[in-house]
Parts: C-alpha cells; structure tokens; sequence
C-alpha cells in the first residue's frame, strides 16, 4: 500500500471493550491476531458489519487455553480447521489459526497451521476479502484488496481457474459478491473461469448452493449478476428450471420493490425467474433441499392462478378463503411488477397496476372470516352425525361464501333444518 488505511473513525464495532481485550489476549507472547474478511471488506465499503472474524498466529488448543482464561466462553465449531467460535461480552467472534491449503477436491480442503499472514491471504477467494485489520484500525492488503474496494471490482486471487478448483462454490460467490459490491462489468478472467468450470457445481452439496443463491438473491439488485450469470450458462447449471424461462421479469420485480418500499424478499425474486410449475417447483425444493416453509410457498405460487387486475375485492375474498394468502400475494406481487414495467408506453398496463396495487393492499389486509355454523350447532337441533350433516355444512359454507360472507348465522341455521328436514 501506498498509504496508511485505517479503520478508526468508521467502525464502531472495533472499538468493543471486548474485542479489544480478545485481540490483546491472543497476541501476548509474540503472537499476532487481525480482525479479518468481511468486516474489514464492509467498513471501507460504509455497508453495515454483521459478523467480525479473527486470524491469528495462536494454535486452536492455545485460542482455547487463552480465551476460557480470560473469561470468554469457547466453541470447537470448526476446529479440525482451526476455527474456534469465543464467545466475548455476549457476541460470537470466529478466530481461525493462519492456514494455508494442502489438498483441495473442489469441495473441501486439507489444511496446515502457519504463521505467514501471506500465505493465510492468497487461499481465500477474493481480494476484497482477503483484509485485515489490526488492533488500532490499521488495515494490511497483501492482495491488492483495498484498490478493488475503491474500484468496486470483484477479482479472484491469483489465478482464477485455480481458486475455483480448490472449491467450485467459489462460482457461485463471484456472482454472489458481484451483485452486492460490483460495480460495471465483472472481471472478464473470472467470468470465463465460471463458464468453463461450471460442470463442478455438481459436486457441490445442495445446501451449500442454495445457501449461496438464496444470498445473491438477497443482495439490494441481483439483476446484473443474474444476467452474467445466464451469459456464462452458469444460472442453468446451478437452477435448470430457469432454462428457456428467462429473467427479464426480476429487473421490474427490483424497480417496483425499491419504487414500493418492500423488503428484500429472495423468494419472490426466485418464483420471477423460474416457472409457475407444481411439479418442477417440487423438484426444485427436493434437489436444493428447501425448508419446508420455502418449498411450501414455491408450490403454493405455482398452484395459485393470478388474479385479473379488475377482479372485485368480493371475488377476490372468495378466491383467498379457499386458496393460499400467501400464494395470491406472491401472484399479485409479480403481477403489478410486471405491468408497472409495461405502464412506461402502455396505458392499459397502468391502469392493471393501478388494479393490482388496489388487490395488493386488500389481500394484505385480509382476515380468513369465521364460517359462523359448527356441527354441533346442527346435532343440537337434532339431527344425527354422518355423512348427510358433513355434507349439509358444506354445501351452507358454499352458499355463505358465494353470498359474499354477508348470509348470517340464522339464515344459515334455517337452511340447515330444511336440508336435513329437522
């Protein structure tokens, strides 16, 4: 570096009592210790911290002796890598011994305890997350990092074929990383290294993959990074159910988003990508292993029919008591969307958004009515349980629906005895 980068005066979080005394403990004897990656990355980006890592010279037995010495409570939750989870002033901090890898296998790697803060920087994946960050605020790049923070340029260490193959995930993280922090265009070596390289997503875990689409997913505009990522064939290898769909709906879906004040919602902009199907959304949910909430809504999506924008709130009710709300608000959703974009030369297209603005703000507001009639109710006329009475109550739960919720409990009662001729 040509100049001294420091940290003090932009990161609240470096000033922890804490994390200060946690540093100083690491570092007694000769030992160093760094707050390293991403928090450094995202105080020189001015983007919020969220997690705060630490690299250190100390072996993981010894970040253990040192650490329940002072006080601070510990985790071996990656030791066999020399990941150690301390627990200090109740917040977690992730301190990992210097490493270098190996053997790799494209899925994981083998690692050696090191004291080269060099070689613990050119095995990570990004130059941009290869900082670190002493105890005072002073930021070491050994990588050339900081000049692509300024640039907004995301670029692989070293050789981007080889990154790649020490972890095809590292695919995937390019254009997670783009879509948060890349400015223009991607790094062209990068993006050709993805494109020939992509067949290795399929060694990858299911939950890894999803992990990471459902992060660039997140990020505040993926339409760019799911664009390259189409161009270099790598969307359909990590989502095939996006082949011959297209994304052209996800950049309309992030205008209204950012126009409306909706959150950041990484399935609705998935359901934009790929197709309303049932059974390919199962697939879907199956092949990333899902949770069950997710692939739950994927499917209720899929199963729901889009509303037309002129529909009456009174139809729309009975659509929502019988189907998925949830289901109807994604369909809305990605309906009003749609015709925002098409209202900059369509005025039909604006007046359908003005329609599904208007079911938007109903359905959000709805409430599931209470079907005000219960068997009992009819056992306590006198009429005998079974079939004939399941059947009463359905056809009268039709009738109250279809009369718009407004047929009231005596009515309803009425036409009970009358069916069941009590």
């Amino acid at each position: 570096m040509s100049a001294v980068i420091t940290l003090l005066g932009k990161a609240d979080w470096l000033h922890d009592e804490h994390l200060q005394r946690l540093l100083a403990v690491l570092k007694e004897g000769g030992e160093e210790a760094r707050v390293a990656g991403g928090a450094v990355r995202n105080t020189l980006l001015d983007q919020p911290v969220a997690d705060i890592d630490i690299a250190a010279t100390t072996l993981p037995d010894e970040i253990i002796r040192r650490a329940e010495a002072a006080g601070f409570k510990t985790a071996p939750t990656g030791i066999e890598h020399g990941t150690i989870t301390v627990v200090a002033g109740g917040k977690p901090y992730e301190v990992t011994t210097l490493r270098a890898d190996v053997e790799t296998d494209g899925r994981r790697a083998k690692v050696i305890f090191g004291r080269d803060w060099k070689a613990d920087a050119e095995r990570r994946d990004f130059t941009i997350n290869a900082l670190y960050a002493e105890a005072d605020g002073t930021v070491v790049d050994l990588v050339g990092g900081v000049a692509d923070i300024e640039a907004r340029r995301l670029r692989f260490i070293g050789g981007a074929e080889a990154r790649i193959r020490e972890d095809y995930l590292r695919i995937l993280r390019f254009f997670r990383f783009f879509a948060w922090y890349g400015d223009g265009r991607p790094d062209a070596e990068g993006l050709k290294a993805c494109a020939r390289l992509k067949e290795g997503l399929a060694q990858l875990s299911a939950e890894r993959v999803w992990s990471e689409l459902k992060k660039l997913l997140s990020a505040p505009d993926p339409s760019r990074a799911l664009l390259w990522m189409r161009q270099a064939g790598v969307l359909s290898a990590a989502l095939p159910e996006s082949e011959k769909w297209g994304i052209d709906a996800i950049h309309g879906l992030i205008r209204t988003g950012k126009d409306l004040g909706w959150a950041v919602d990484p399935i609705l902009r998935l359901e934009a990508i790929v197709p309303p199907d049932a059974v390919r959304m199962k697939t879907l949910g199956e092949r990333l292993r899902l949770s069950n909430e997710e692939a739950g809504r994927l499917r209720h999506w899929a199963l729901t029919a889009a509303p037309e924008a002129k529909v009456t709130e009174t139809e729309l009710a009975k659509k929502l008591y019988y189907g998925d709300r949830d289901g109807y608000l994604d369909r809305i959703r990605l309906a009003l969307a749609a015709a925002r974009t098409r209202a900059v030369e369509d005025n039909q297209a604006m007046m359908e958004a003005g329609g599904f603005s208007r079911l938007l703000n109903f359905t959000l507001k709805w409430e599931k009515p209470v079907f005000p009639i219960k068997g009992a109710d009819l056992t306590g006329l006198g009429a005998a349980p079974g079939p004939k009475l399941g059947a009463t109550l359905k056809n009268l739960e039709k009738e109250w629906v279809g009369s718009g919720f407004t047929l009231e409990r005596d009515a309803l009662m009425q036409r009970a005895a009358q069916a069941l001729e009590i």
